[in-house]
C-alpha cells in the first residue's frame, strides 16, 4: 500500500517516518509544504495519481494557537481548505483518507470525557479553523475515511510542551504552570503507530470520527511536575490558575477525550499518559 503523509516535518509526521520501517506493507510517501502544496487541489491529486497513493494521512496543520488569532486566514487555509481538497481527492479515487484533529473543537465546558458525538463550540480561531476542516469533510463523506481528533500533542520532535519543560528546567530554579486545564497529554508515536496499525483494517461506507489521546487525566501543572520528575530535574514547579497567565487565544478548561470508540473498533490498547511520558523522555 502507498500511504501519502502530509506535513511529514511535524511531529506526527516525523514519529510515522520513523515507524514505517516495521510495516513493510505499507509503503510512506513522505511530503512537507515544500515538497507538496496541498493547497492547490489539482497539485494534490496528480500527486496522488501519479504515485497511486492508497492512503492519505494528513498531518500537515497551523498548530500556532496564538497566532492563529491574528492569521486566521493561514489557519484556516491550511486547517480547513487544504483538508478540504484531499477530502475531494479521496472522494474521487476512493482513497483512504486518516486526517488529524484536535480536542480545541470543544468548548471545556464539560466535566466528562468527550464523545465524538458531543456538541462541538471552540473558543478560539485554531479550534474553529479546525472545525472548519472537520466540516468539510463531513460534507464531502469520503468512504473508508475518519478524523481523528487528539490533544495536548508531544514528542522528542519539533516544538512542545515537553521539550520547553526540558529546556526551562535547566535554566530557571522554579517555574509557573497552569493547573486549572484539565486534558491528557498525547505522545506523538504511541498515536503514529496506532494509525499505521489500523490503516488495513479501515472499512466503512461514510467518514467516521474517533478520539485519540493517552489514558488518564492531568493539569498541565501535573504534566509539568511529572516530567521533572521523571527526568529527574531540581526545577520547582508552582501551579497558577489561568486567570494569572495570559494568553491570545483562550483554551478549554477541560478538553479530555473519551476513546472507547477506536479502542472498540480497532482492539486497541492505549498506554497510560505517565507510561507513555516516561518512554518519551527516557527514549530521548
Amino acid at each position: 500500500m502507498n500511504i501519502l503523509i502530509t506535513g511529514s516535518k511535524g511531529q506526527l509526521g516525523l514519529e510515522l517516518e520513523n515507524l514505517g520501517h516495521q510495516f513493510p506493507d505499507l509503503n510512506l510517501f513522505c511530503t512537507d509544504k515544500f515538497s507538496l502544496n496541498i493547497l492547490n487541489l489539482e497539485e494534490a491529486e496528480q500527486y496522488v495519481l501519479k504515485n497511486k497513493i492508497d492512503v492519505v494521512v494528513n498531518c500537515a496543520a497551523y498548530t500556532d494557537v496564538n497566532k492563529a488569532e491574528e492569521e486566521f486566514k493561514m489557519a484556516d487555509e491550511v486547517n480547513h481548505l487544504a483538508v478540504r481538497n484531499l477530502g475531494l481527492i479521496a472522494k474521487r479515487h476512493n482513497i483512504k483518507l486518516i486526517h488529524i484533529s484536535t480536542d480545541y473543537v470543544f468548548d471545556g465546558n464539560s466535566s466528562i470525557p468527550y464523545k465524538e458525538t458531543d456538541a462541538t463550540n471552540p473558543q478560539n480561531a485554531y479550534g474553529v479553523s479546525k472545525l472548519n476542516g472537520e466540516k468539510a469533510l463531513l460534507e464531502i463523506n469520503p468512504k473508508n475515511s475518519m478524523i481523528i481528533r487528539t490533544s495536548w500533542l508531544y514528542s522528542e520532535f519539533g516544538n512542545n510542551f515537553v521539550k520547553s519543560m526540558l529546556k526551562l528546567s535547566k535554566e530557571k530554579e522554579s517555574i509557573t504552570v497552569v493547573s486549572d486545564q484539565i486534558g491528557s497529554p498525547t505522545y506523538a508515536k504511541d498515536l503514529a503507530l496506532t494509525i499505521l496499525q489500523i490503516i488495513p483494517e479501515i472499512n466503512s461506507d461514510d467518514l467516521q470520527i474517533y478520539h485519540y489521546a493517552n489514558k488518564g487525566q492531568c493539569s498541565w501543572f501535573d504534566f509539568a511536575s511529572a516530567i521533572m520528575k521523571i527526568s529527574q530535574q531540581n526545577c520547582e514547579v508552582l501551579p497558577i490558575p489561568s486567570s494569572a497567565f495570559k494568553t491570545k487565544a483562550k483554551r478549554p478548561k477541560y478538553s479530555l477525550l473519551n476513546t472507547d470508540k477506536i479502542q472498540h473498533t480497532f482492539n486497541l490498547e492505549i498506554p497510560n499518559w505517565e507510561d507513555a511520558l516516561r518512554e518519551c523522555i527516557l527514549k530521548g
